[in-house]
């Protein structure tokens, strides 16, 4: 028996208990990667956290709301027709200052810049960072909180696309099951928060993965179902529209009512896209300092909230409300759609973090309103209804915005129940994906990326061509000659048949040309032509190659010169010649990995390991 002056004994564990641990795990490691079995049960743990971290997050945003919006409870902040105190107007600005202070102390802790789910699959095969995801999160929560108006689906995907890829990394999934993962688990929180598990998957397919296969469909579906049903469990419906009553007539006059409805909705979601990077350039302009942008931002949309307070938040509440009671005037619904509007791309231009997926559904339901009120008092007789210009507009204002008509028309007939209300919807979000791409070309998400530097328009997998680099596929074995030496020098210490092409160099050994072995060897060596320099002989004296290039870069400049090899040299200004290509071994190389792309998207791997 021990005293009190005494410690106790330690807890002796059995040597061999972690030996068994690391040995079982590895066996469960191993299990899951090499069945298809294993992806989908991983899957339905990716798409369990997605929905925690959901409902975990839109539980604190609404305690946020009704501390620092005095709602006691009731309602919403964007549902309310006045602020409580015109000293409310001061809340967005104080989450400015706060957002500001952690946005200048993060790169500090932290170098690298963040990687959202689309990013991360198109470019680094799946792989995010839990820190950078949480820190997200967090961010969007407080935007979010403090009434910025911004959605908080940013931080539902981002954290449960990111602790999907945690999982994905813990058990060394191979690069294309990293990307179906992570596009589960942001499907899943997608799902969770809208109590839709079709219209997560699909936002799964079309925005996340950037692609469906019949392989990816069990592991994605399986992460949404279990996404929704955990949120339901909880007590998180998601059911913000409910049934909408549409007494719609397809007749030729309403079809082209419709019509003039979806380009309003193309055109109102570009121009909010570009009046984001039109307030960021004016906040580049006025050289505030970065950490106090948010706070201006948040004044702004404080004045704003002065005049209505549904430019707040995502507006999920005022949504609810323009649906379900009768639709104020039409320079009222103006006033509100324009608020909204420029509040949203305020918010985001200023620094707050959050998407735009829930506030364009009340943009485009105030558009909606807005269009059938104009429509009827010119043409009392054409066959619309509120209702379903309201739902056409929020499902064609998403999908400009965001992306994926398959996913809207989808959360159209989760959320309604009206079935062909939502085949209606799928003919306009279609017209809308194709007036948006052939116009614009990007979503709000890949616009983003675009004003980066990026050159990706989906999250389709072109990482592995970035990653394949001329570094990579150069042979170092070169064959140099200088470009000064005679001919008949370099005919006698390359003989015919020693290889295909020579590299001339100066001096300083640096590059100089290419040179032809069979069209060297075919002068005649007692001739005077054959006592010139070898520089008469160089090709493409110009033109190489550099190691940091990628392997598309390297065919378009092998499809320019109509060049077979090219040299390598050590960088734009180093002109150290460091390897050879030839374009032979690179269409070689670019074949194998578009075959094994190919393999991953057709699940042939998981058919050929069984």
């Amino acid at each position: 028996m021990t005293t009190a002056l005494e410690a106790p004994a330690p807890i002796e564990t059995s040597p061999k208990a972690r030996p068994r641990l690391r040995v079982a795990f590895e066996a469960l490691r191993q299990g899951i990667r090499a069945r298809e079995s294993g992806l989908i049960c991983l899957s339905v743990v990716a798409g369990i956290i997605a929905a925690l971290l959901t409902v975990a997050l839109a539980r604190a945003a609404s305690v946020l709301h009704g501390v620092l919006f005095r709602l006691d409870g009731a309602g919403s902040i964007s549902a309310r027709d006045a602020l409580e105190s015109p000293w409310l107007a001061l809340v967005p600005a104080a989450g400015g200052l706060l957002l500001g202070g952690a946005t200048r102390l993060l790169p500090r802790l932290r170098r690298r810049r963040p990687v959202d789910p689309i990013e991360a699959n198109a470019l680094h095969g799946g792989r995010m960072s839990v820190t950078d995801s949480i820190a997200i999160g967090v961010q969007t929560l407080v935007s979010n909180g403090f009434g910025a108006s911004v959605g908080l689906e940013a931080g539902y995907t981002q954290l449960g696309s990111g602790f999907a890829s945690w999982l994905g990394r813990l058990f060394h999934l191979r690069r294309a099951d990293m990307r179906m993962i992570v596009g589960g688990g942001a499907g899943a929180a997608i799902g969770a928060a809208f109590g839709a598990p079709l219209t997560g998957a699909f936002y799964a397919f079309e925005l996340i993965i950037g692609t469906y296969t019949p392989f990816s469909l069990a592991p994605v579906v399986a992460a949404s179902i279990s996404g929704v049903l955990v949120a339901r469990a909880i007590g998180i419906s998601g059911d913000f529209i409910g049934h909408v009553p549409s007494t719609f007539n397809s007749s030729f006059a309403g079809i082209i009512g419709l019509t003039a409805l979806s380009l309003a909705c193309a055109a109102l979601g570009i121009a909010v896209m570009r009046g984001v990077t039109l307030v960021e350039d004016l906040f580049k302009r006025s050289r505030l300092p970065t950490a106090f942008q948010p706070a201006a931002g948040g004044l702004a949309l404080g004045l704003m909230a002065l005049v209505t307070p549904h430019v707040l938040a995502s507006g999920h509440g005022a949504l609810a409300a323009l649906l379900r009671d009768t639709p104020p005037a039409a320079w009222l619904l103006a006033l509100t759609l324009g608020l909204k509007a420029l509040g949203s791309a305020v918010s985001i231009g200023s620094g707050f973090r959050g998407g735009l997926f829930f506030a364009s559904l009340y943009l485009g339901g105030l558009l909606g309103k807005l269009f059938f009120a104009v429509a009827i008092f010119f043409a009392p007789t054409l066959p619309l209804d509120s209702a379903t210009c309201a739902i056409v507009a929020m499902a064609g204002l998403s999908v400009t915005i965001v992306g994926g008509p398959l996913t809207m028309s989808f959360l159209a007939l989760e959320t309604t129940g009206d079935f062909p209300l939502s085949i209606l919807i799928l003919a306009a979000t279609t017209l809308v994906s194709v007036i948006v791409r052939r116009t614009f070309g990007y979503s709000f998400a890949t616009w983003r990326l675009h004003l980066r530097g990026e050159s990706i328009r989906s999250a389709q997998d072109v990482g592995w061509i970035r990653s394949l680099t001329v570094e990579r596929l150069m042979r170092h074995d070169i064959e140099t000659a200088f470009a000064d030496a005679s001919i008949c020098s370099f005919l006698e210490n390359n003989p015919l048949g020693s290889g295909h092409w020579v590299v001339a160099t100066d001096p300083f050994d640096r590059y100089a040309g290419m040179v032809a072995l069979s069209e060297a060897h075919g002068l005649q060596p007692d001739s005077e032509r054959c006592k010139e320099p070898l520089s008469t002989l160089v090709h493409w004296p110009e033109t190489v190659l550099t190691p940091n290039m990628n392997i598309r870069e390297a065919a378009q400049l092998f499809e320019k010169t109509e060049s077979e090899a090219l040299a390598v040299v050590a960088s734009n200004t180093d002109r150290r010649v460091i390897g050879l290509l030839t374009e032979k071994h690179l269409l070689r190389r670019y074949t194998e990995e578009l075959d094994r792309v190919r393999k991953d998207l057709s699940g042939e791997t998981w058919l050929a390991e069984r």
